[in-house]
């Protein structure tokens, strides 16, 4: 089975002997931590076996800030739900540092119990409907849980001999008790099992298993981090991932090793099964999904780009521009996919066509397709397929998770045909993309791309303090192709400077697209064409004030705000 193995000795302290009036250790620990261990038992628990005198005291934060990623040696406790906690600690000798679950059943074997609860619990939960929904699922599980077990008080009602008192109905147990089975069963049989921490950790990003071994993650404020969760057998890995693909519907085997799938949460996960086809073993990634996604505020607030790069980005949506956010992985693509999506006017009809689903849209009239089956199959719905079928349905948006293949050509077909076309692509330069555009799979003739009018290029940098961050590198405006010298006309309007970390508005007073297209399209009479730009501060103004003074960075109310303004002619 896979376990926590932390990455300190366990002692032989019990809470049952414990007195806080001269405990050494809670005479050290911060007012903060101090009533948080007298609250939750395990971390108590936790923080009388952490060696103090080599790790230092850690700091319990009731939420993380951005700020704390500069920390050299985080030594930082903070909440995930209820009753789980995380420890972010440094590791002297790897250049990840720990991130160590501190759940209810943290230093305690819970094992046996678990096993007779579990034998008691078949025949309890038969006298209940069968339930159909994940909540209806908690509902039985605690209910019949109720039922087999008797609280007899505080603490733990665990005997010398390692066993809990039980009768043929029920077990006798003690608060504490409680309060771990109650967790393990909802982690193990709803949840995700040993990586529900992680899963409800909305500050986690990534999760990745490269075989036996440890869970190393990606975290959105201390970056690359390991885990003290680990597999330490192959046969518990092939287990835990044949268990997980069953329940999400998509069944992992020997004979189709490769599944990507949509947890129940809505985070994306790869899954490559057996030695065959990975020689390190099975091998999973989990890319977390975010209930909320991010905001243009959110995005300028990380640096990521300017009030005015997403006031010009806001106007070239609103007149129906074709754009596209191409970078390499993990580059922050469909975060600013996603974020961007509140410029559309509200009223519009708005069509998704996605692999995975990954893109949230705040707007009512909104059409959700996914990919079904692989391709070749059957019964197989491809992303070629939802295309064509998006333009029947007279969008005023189309919006395309991922561009990988021959679906490319269907989106330029869209675009020909006047419809309003937003995509990710993998590539992190306009070259590169222009060349995977035109040849094989995709095959868009190259006269047809000038119907893309922007290309935004988003990167995973180092940026000048040493630290990682996500930039959009530029953003350009494509003019057309010279078939007589076989060339590409674009030019970039912003440019990000690796040097200052700033970005240029290069297109000031230059820019195609604001001039010959927005202008004409505004109303703007030829030779007054550049007041256009006079908007575009405008506009960049207002999100700031926006931003700052009103404080508004929810997507969704954002969403609602720039749609009342629009109305009111604000913006």
């Amino acid at each position: 089975m896979p376990l926590v193995d932390l990455p300190f000795p366990e002692t032989d302290w019990s809470d049952s002997n414990h007195r806080e009036p001269g405990c050494p250790v809670c005479g050290q620990l911060p007012a903060e931590l101090l009533e948080a261990s007298r609250e939750h038992a395990h971390l108590r628990r936790y923080m009388h076996n952490l060696p103090i005198h080599e790790t230092g005291l850690p700091q319990l934060v009731p939420a993380l800030d951005r700020s704390m990623g500069s920390l050299e040696n985080p030594n930082i406790i903070y909440p995930v739900g209820d009753s789980v906690f995380t420890h972010i600690m440094p590791d002297a000798n790897d250049a990840r540092n720990w991130h160590l679950p501190i759940e209810p059943t943290v230093l305690n074997d819970y094992s046996d119990l678990m096993r007779t609860i579990e034998e008691l619990l078949i025949e309890a939960v038969h006298k209940f409907p069968q339930p159909l929904t994940r909540e209806e699922q908690t509902e039985v599980l605690l209910s019949a849980l109720d039922m087999v077990t008797h609280v007899a008080g505080p603490g733990s009602m665990k005997q010398p001999d390692g066993t809990w008192p039980r009768s043929k109905k029920n077990v006798t147990i003690g608060q504490d008790d409680l309060t771990a089975v109650r967790y393990l069963l909802l982690r193990d049989k709803i949840g995700l099992g040993i990586l529900e921490p992680m899963i409800t950790d909305p500050n986690i990003e990534d999760i990745s298993c490269a075989g036996v071994g440890p869970i190393f993650l990606e975290h959105k404020v201390f970056k690359a981090l390991k885990s003290a969760i680990i597999f330490d057998r192959h046969d518990d890995l092939d287990a835990f991932l044949r268990r997980t693909s069953e329940r999400i519907n998509k069944p992992v085997t020997y004979r189709k090793p490769i599944v990507d799938a949509t947890l129940p949460d809505g985070s994306r996960v790869n899954i490559v099964y057996g030695e065959e086809v990975s020689k390190r073993g099975s091998n999973f990634t989990i890319r977390k999904f975010t209930a909320t996604p991010l905001s243009v505020m959110d995005v300028v607030s990380g640096g990521a780009c300017t009030y005015q790069m997403i006031a010009y980005l806001s106007i070239m949506i609103e007149e129906g521009m074709n754009i596209w956010v191409s970078g390499e992985t993990a580059s922050g693509k469909t975060t600013l996919l996603n974020a961007l999506t509140t410029f559309i006017p509200g009223e519009n009809k708005v069509v998704t066509v996605e692999d995975t689903p990954e893109v949230q849209i705040p707007h009512p009239n909104w059409l959700r397709e996914v990919v079904r089956g692989a391709a070749g199959e059957a019964a197989s719905v491809t992303m070629f397929d939802l295309l064509k079928a998006a333009l029947r349905q007279r969008p005023n948006e189309i919006i395309v998770g991922e561009i990988r293949g021959e679906e490319g050509n269907i989106a330029f077909q869209a675009m020909q045909t006047g419809h309003a076309v937003m995509a990710t692509f993998h590539a992190a330069t306009v070259e590169k993309l222009i060349q995977r555009v035109t040849a094989s799979p995709i095959n868009v003739p190259k006269s047809y791309m000038d119907n893309l009018n922007i290309v935004v290029i988003a990167s995973a940098v180092k940026l000048p303090n040493g630290k990682l961050g996500r930039r959009i590198l530029s953003i350009n405006e494509l003019f057309g192709y010279d078939s007589v010298t076989d060339s590409f006309s674009y030019a970039e309007t912003f440019h990000w400077d690796p040097i200052t970390d700033k970005h240029e508005f290069t297109g000031h007073m230059n820019s195609y697209l604001l001039e010959s297209k927005v202008a004409p399209a505004r109303g703007i009479p030829p030779n007054q064409r550049r007041r256009i730009y006079q908007d575009l501060d405008r506009r960049a103004r207002v999100l700031e004030k926006l931003h700052k003074s009103s404080g508004i960075t929810n997507f969704y109310e954002l969403y609602r705000v720039l749609g009342n303004a629009r109305d009111q002619g604000l913006f």
